[in-house]
């Protein structure tokens, strides 16, 4: 590691004239995860110490499509007015494959009048964090996120395939936590680790998944918008590591049809800000009303936020029976089936694990939801269902079964947009509808296989 990162401006200037830096990567996550933003010289870029960008940038689809009229210009103006970007010294960071000394920067958008963005998915997670500030509460989180290194295609009609690994031969059979089958990939993995540290992104622990090719990488935990900012610099810099080795690394909640798909499960946990105490357990080191009504929280309220954890058509076919993704929203101690997990721990370490969430999610929107449903099952004192102590899969569907049923969900819950943000939900639900309308125009190979001479 390289240190402490900057917690001012003039730390930050410090920061780059150590690393003789001479571009910046100023970036803005937009609501599906991507990076956009500008690269500005260093002078410019100490000279500004800032940016502008127009206000539906980060209010764009997978697609990069907009709205073409409805309630998303209620909040986004049709004249298109420039936001304020500005940096936020304690993300920054050294790109290490840049050629020359690149750092990359993460910006906060403002209004003319000096307001958070109301729809940037910063501004929701800074938002609802926040919200447990004003309790006396600090939320902390533990993200573990799964993908796929895929062989390189650029057919988008051909069906994707594991890539070779230094054997020369594909995974063709199912290798859970197997040593040897990560060790095909050492040179992509020395290369990630190498970054990674470059990076100062806390990572811990690599395994194995269960799918052909599939990789899990768990974070460090920590307080949710730090976290959010490593998940978003680590999915770039696998991407990247993956390109320079010949493959692709996705994090597509279902990318092969016969594998099963990718979560972005998330520890989570409050501590009481004065005393430095897990709240969710009492003295003699019980679970406390706080880590039930969490629970009861989640159980209420995630069918709703279903859209911000599984944000795609394609993150739907992750949530099937007996898959290892849960399909309702039952709750249970060390039981994996389920869609809310007490994993065994100290009483110090007691939290609960979201395993509903999709490793496509945008991890500021996906953090932001999922500590919203806990901070409202707190507030309200939600008591959950009777815990499942067998097989959850058993049990009925307990969520949505496609986007469409889930946009409709969250439109409908009033507590999760107070929380949230109107603007948020109303922009967010608007670009969704447009890129389920693109999705609709597609015909698939199951529909011309099984319909067009049967129907």
């Amino acid at each position: 590691m390289q240190g402490k990162l900057p917690g001012s401006f003039s730390d930050l200037e410090h920061w780059l004239n150590e690393r003789r830096v001479t571009e910046i990567e100023c970036l803005v996550p937009d609501l599906t995860g991507v990076a956009r933003g500008k690269i500005l010289p260093r002078e410019k870029f100490t000279e500004d110490r800032g940016m502008r960008l127009p206000e539906g940038i980060v209010a764009i689809g997978v697609t990069g499509e907009f709205p073409a009229s409805g309630p998303y210009y209620d909040v986004i103006t049709p004249t298109d007015r420039d936001m304020h970007l500005q940096p936020d010294p304690a993300t920054v960071r050294i790109v290490p494959w840049a050629s020359d000394p690149t750092a990359q920067v993460i910006h906060d958008c403002f209004d003319r009048e000096g307001n958070l963005i109301p729809y940037a998915p910063r501004s929701v997670l800074r938002r609802v964090c926040q919200l447990y500030t004003d309790k006396g509460w600090s939320p902390v989180v533990a993200p573990e996120l799964e993908f796929y290194l895929i062989e390189r295609s650029t057919d988008p009609n051909m069906p994707l395939r594991p890539p070779r690994g230094r054997s020369g031969r594909a995974e063709t059979s199912r290798q859970a936590y197997s040593i040897d089958a990560v060790n095909e990939f050492d040179p992509l993995f020395e290369d990630i680790y190498d970054y990674c540290e470059k990076m100062e992104l806390n990572v811990d622990t690599l395994i194995h998944e269960v799918g052909a090719g599939q990789m899990e990488i768990n974070f460090f935990h920590d307080h949710p918008l730090g976290l959010a900012d490593e998940v978003f610099f680590f999915k770039r810099t696998i991407r990247e590591a993956a390109l320079r080795h010949e493959m692709y690394a996705t994090f597509m909640a279902k990318p092969m049809a016969n594998e099963p798909g990718s979560a972005m499960h998330v520890h989570q946990s409050v501590v009481d800000t004065a005393t430095g105490q897990n709240i969710f357990s009492n003295p003699d080191g019980s679970p406390s009303k706080a880590f039930h009504w969490f629970i009861g929280g989640l159980q209420r309220y995630v069918p709703a936020a279903m859209a911000l954890m599984a944000p795609y058509v394609n993150s739907y076919r992750r949530l099937v029976r007996a898959t290892a993704a849960p399909i309702n929203i039952q709750w249970g101690s060390d039981n994996r089936t389920v869609g809310f997990r007490s994993p065994v721990a100290t009483p110090a370490s007691r939290r609960i694990e979201n395993r509903v969430i999709g490793a496509d999610a945008n991890p500021y929107v996906a953090l932001a939801a999922t500590l919203a449903c806990g901070y409202l099952g707190m507030v309200k004192q939600i008591e959950p269902a009777p815990e499942c102590r067998g097989d959850a899969y058993l049990g009925d569907y307990g969520l949505p079964r496609s986007l469409g049923e889930a946009l409709a969900l969250l439109r409908d819950e009033a507590d999760l947009a107070e929380v949230l943000g109107h603007e948020f939900v109303t922009v967010y639900t608007e670009i969704k509808e447009v890129e389920y309308a693109e999705f609709m125009k597609v015909i698939s190979p199951w529909e011309r296989e099984h319909l067009l001479l049967h129907v």
